[in-house]
């Protein structure tokens, strides 16, 4: 019964928007912690840090409450899918994949042409944050939040090139060129690099209508007001086909997604540092298949937008710029 009554709200906020009806922020975090406890299992303990981390910005969340209008609610997507919210969210999960991860919703990274799901180091969320099949990614999130959310559940950031390991099907060694000295000169000798593979997508070759990009900008949003952008992003998975070759899903559509560019090898969050380097923030968003803003390539590094170091208390926010979590396993 409370799983029924969460979804009766969560439809419900979808729908409503604005007006004197419509939940706050507060409340909707609220009933997207309950979701992530019921569905996911995530601990009572893992939800207080989580909620003590929300509660130090009056922005974060599943966009804000008064200007964002989803173009699906959870019930739609579900029903093209082809069942109910929670039979969706039973079919997301792989009983192989928790086996090695040791969570739910998170899938192994590796080298298919090399390796086998068992010999992966590291799982990375199928979805992004909250990694609830059919929920609204997390929005307004500085990549220190980021951080710290992922953290908060034994998790962490990835680093870029486990990124694009996820978007790609494939986990390679990591190739950041430190001897080159400065974030741009390793960001284009990257791209340059890897420019034989430019127009690999996680879904192959780009096709418009089959990831989360079909929506639309508030109208008059300036381009990053909270009060007048919403998020109006699409539950996460409502798209099936939009899965990369290892399992992951939207990193093509939805929300920009945040990760970590190490500038040393004592800033790689791959090898355990929390002293991390700068950000990094892509993944084609949902006005992607009418307004193309910039290259989205698996494997190719965006520029310097909105930069700062990674764990700065002022890093970049939005309303369409999320994130998801990476896992260490043994």
């Amino acid at each position: 019964m409370r799983y029924l009554a969460f979804v009766f709200v969560t439809l419900l906020s979808g729908v409503m928007g604005a007006g004197a009806g419509a939940q706050s922020l507060n409340e909707r975090n609220e009933a997207m912690f309950r979701q992530m406890q019921e569905v996911r299992g995530v601990t009572n303990a893992e939800i207080r840090r989580i909620r003590e981390i929300f509660s130090g910005s009056s922005y974060i969340g599943q966009g804000n409450p008064a200007v964002t209008r989803y173009p699906m609610t959870p019930e739609e997507a579900a029903e093209r899918i082809g069942g109910s919210v929670e039979a969706v969210q039973r079919s997301y999960r792989n009983a192989r994949f928790e086996r090695i991860c040791g969570e739910p919703y998170m899938v192994p990274l590796y080298d298919p042409a090399t390796e086998r799901p068992e010999d992966a180091t590291v799982c990375v969320d199928m979805f992004e944050y909250p990694n609830v099949p059919l929920a609204y990614p997390v929005v307004w999130v500085r990549a220190s939040e980021a951080a710290v959310l992922c953290a908060a559940e034994g998790g962490r950031i990835g680093d870029a090139h486990e990124w694009e390991g996820a978007a790609a099907g494939a986990l390679l060694e990591p190739d950041y060129r430190f001897d080159l000295g400065s974030q741009g000169a390793m960001r284009a000798w990257h791209n340059q690099n890897w420019a034989w593979q430019s127009n690999l997508y996680s879904t192959g070759e780009w096709q418009a209508g089959i990831c989360a990009t079909g929506s639309s900008k508030t109208p008059g949003c300036n381009g990053g007001d909270f009060n007048g952008c919403g998020s109006n992003t699409y539950p996460a998975g409502s798209f099936p086909q939009c899965r990369s070759p290892l399992g992951v899903y939207d990193i093509d559509g939805n929300a920009a997604e945040h990760m970590n560019l190490p500038l040393n090898e004592s800033q790689m969050a791959s090898r355990g540092s929390t002293t991390l380097g700068v950000t990094e923030m892509k993944g084609s968003w949902f006005i992607w298949d009418t307004i193309r803003a910039h290259p989205n390539w698996a494997r190719w590094r965006a520029p310097f937008w909105h930069g700062s170091r990674v764990m700065d208390p002022a890093s970049h926010r939005n309303y369409h710029l999320g994130f998801r979590c990476f896992r260490d396993i043994d």
